[in-house]
């Protein structure tokens, strides 16, 4: 059995905790164990989940504190011997790439599971430390072309040294279903709404705040529109400032941070995400699989497209442009949903086979001894 290091860095509950975990629920754990090394400043960390399927988990102090966060880290490694290791944390990965090495671990995966926006402040680390992506590691992995190409570069693509694993969901588990949906409506009050919503960090990488201004613009289109919102993030404040603003405190519902959000996905009607950039987001695959229409930036990559309901409009249109295109495809659909689980799965979405095909992965690596060695 290979035991691996997944340096998964802050985990909080969302796109990359779901990611991975959804890889090591489907993996052979006889074949392929994952322990986890996480920032202490997570808040998502699944640990009875993972200690359950036979994992183990090591809190270190977080990347801020730079020189403990390293020492801890060293030391983790070293002390397993582990011959693989997988980093979830983008151009972070430079440093647990270092470590890696110094540690002895033969096999180094750097993963990109997202890009960056230069208007966003933290984009500036990511541009900084992007040059160095290929430094240290052994192997690349992305969710996604668009990410892997802006992480480790277009010639490096080209030359097929990226390996994409796409974001993976649990098609069956995302699956439609018309009494839970109905017994969500009637629990939150929605039963005559046309329900859009939200499920993400409030953060500027999702574009919260134009997110209200479309849905001020649907709301001039349909009287019993609603907006839910769940999340958490520093943007909040400004973001129920601008409900308040445009008077729209009765028609925008916030739940905050929830767990239970497989009912979120069958209640609703729409799905919005105009965000600034993505990697391959998680919450796109679900909804479709949930039948759900989705609303991407074109920002995001059309590779998230699972089956016709994924829907991409111009950050450069304006809101009420939004609104026109979302408001016909929204009422034409809510007629006739139903699950997108058989297109989810022959579109390669699903958990279980992309599961398989990376721990072959894993041992293809570990026992070829001709992958490329970097810096």
């Amino acid at each position: 059995m290979i035991r691996i290091a997944i340096i998964a860095g802050v985990l909080h509950s969302g796109g990359k905790r779901n990611l991975i975990m959804e890889f090591y629920r489907h993996i052979d754990r006889t074949k392929v164990q994952y322990d986890f090394i996480c920032d202490s400043d997570s808040n998502g960390i699944p640990t009875e989940e993972i200690e359950s399927l036979g994992g183990k988990v090591y809190v270190v102090p977080p990347y801020k504190q730079i020189v403990s966060h390293m020492r801890e880290t060293y030391k983790i490694l070293k002390e397993n011997k582990y011959s693989v290791m997988h980093a979830f944390d983008n151009t972070l990965n430079l440093f647990p790439m270092f470590l890696g090495r110094l540690a002895g671990v033969k096999v180094r995966i750097s993963e990109s599971i997202s890009k960056g926006d230069k208007s966003e402040k933290k984009t500036l680390v990511k541009l900084a430390l992007r040059p160095f992506s290929h430094w240290f590691a052994t192997d690349y992995m992305a969710n996604s072309i668009d990410c892997g190409k802006w992480q480790f570069g277009g010639k490096t693509y080209k030359k097929g040294k990226i390996n994409i694993f796409k974001t993976v969901i649990n098609a069956e588990e995302n699956a439609f279903d018309q009494e839970l949906r109905n017994a969500t409506r009637l629990k939150f009050g929605w039963d005559d709404k046309m329900v859009y919503g939200f499920i993400g960090r409030y953060v500027d990488q999702k574009n919260p705040l134009f997110l209200i201004d479309i849905f001020n613009e649907i709301t001039k289109r349909q009287e019993n529109a609603i907006l839910v919102m769940i999340g958490f993030g520093e943007l909040e404040g400004q973001m129920m400032a601008r409900v308040q603003d445009y008077g729209l405190q009765d028609r925008v519902e916030n739940l905050g941070r929830r767990d239970d959000i497989k009912q979120f996905y069958n209640a609703f009607d729409a799905f919005l995400l105009p965000s600034l950039y993505e990697g391959m987001p998680v919450v796109g695959v679900e909804a479709q699989c949930c039948g759900l229409p989705i609303f991407f930036s074109k920002n995001i990559t059309e590779e998230t497209t699972a089956c016709d309901l994924a829907h991409y409009i111009g950050l450069d249109e304006s809101a009420s442009q939004w609104a026109e295109t979302i408001v016909p495809i929204v009422k034409k659909e809510k007629e006739v949903r139903r699950s997108r689980v058989d297109e989810v799965k022959l579109t390669g979405f699903d958990s279980e086979s992309e599961a398989h095909r990376l721990q072959e992965f894993y041992y293809h690596l570990l026992n070829n001894e001709s992958h490329s060695m970097m810096r």
